[in-house]
């Protein structure tokens, strides 16, 4: 029987505690809800953290015992320890799966990944919003069909500074005019990344099925494939090398003399 995959949900659950109509859409959280949708699937074994538990939720521990995290943050970015940073970036490298959403664009950790401002243009209009299905036979977009559409959302626009995705597989459109690379994948190290923009916390949007199916199947495209350390070695040869001169011909009357044997 294969082992479930162990995800957690971080959030950093702030607006839902501080503003009151946000906390009523999301009475058990941002974090809440998601875990809520992912733990309709049997194979999927989901736990949550946020911020402002010790180590904000993810010590060495936690991250030993997850496949997979997703991350939403906002308004706190720069309350996330550098440590903790570090410490989720490795893991990333060794192959757990990250899923960022919405804001998490602009999360110490994202950025430390893609190695860019990972900027973009905004508004908050509760203009419609239309996500393309541009890739429907990844797995990911497995039961989407063309298109997810939104009828309240934060537009996000181009340009958004980020490397170019491995994979694109979702384009936005927006009401108001704007297009955004809304679903993009990399790989990094032996882990995989996906993120994915819709999920301002004014809207519920992760009660959205399709936005849950989409997180579901990123989760399952995500999980490890390897868990392995990268380490630089000095390694000795497989083969028996032979003794030979080295070569200093083509350096002319610039070639120094032989070592001294």
């Amino acid at each position: 029987m294969n082992q479930p995959v162990r995800v957690k949900v971080w959030n950093e659950y702030r607006h839902e505690q501080q503003i009151e109509w946000i906390g009523k859409i999301y009475p058990d959280g941002i974090h809440g809800a998601i875990a809520a949708g992912l733990r309709e699937y049997p194979d999927l074994e989901v736990t949550t953290a946020t911020l402002d538990e010790p180590e904000h939720g993810l010590t060495e521990e936690a991250l030993a015992a997850c496949d997979v995290l997703l991350w939403w943050g906002h308004m706190a970015h720069h309350e996330v320890s550098d440590d903790v940073v570090a410490r989720v970036q490795k893991r990333v490298l060794e192959g757990m799966g990250l899923i960022v959403l919405h804001s998490g664009h602009f999360s110490k950790i994202f950025r430390t990944l893609m190695g860019t401002s990972c900027a973009l243009d905004w508004r908050v209009a509760d203009e419609r919003e239309r996500l393309w299905n541009i890739e429907p036979g990844h797995p990911i977009t497995a039961g989407i069909g063309p298109f997810i559409e939104m009828p309240n959302s934060e537009m996000y626009g181009e340009r958004f500074d980020i490397p170019t995705p491995d994979k694109l597989i979702f384009i936005s459109w927006f009401e108001g005019g704007e297009v955004f690379r809304s679903g993009c994948c990399w790989e990094r190290g032996h882990g995989r990344i996906f993120y994915f923009s819709p999920g301002h916390e004014t809207y519920p949007v992760y009660y959205h099925p399709q936005i849950r199916r989409v997180l579901a199947n990123a989760v399952h495209w995500a999980a490890p494939r390897i868990l392995a350390p990268h380490e630089c070695h000095q390694m000795d040869p497989r083969e028996t090398i032979p003794e030979r001169p080295i070569d200093t011909s083509a350096m002319g009357n610039a070639a120094p003399p032989p070592p001294e044997k």
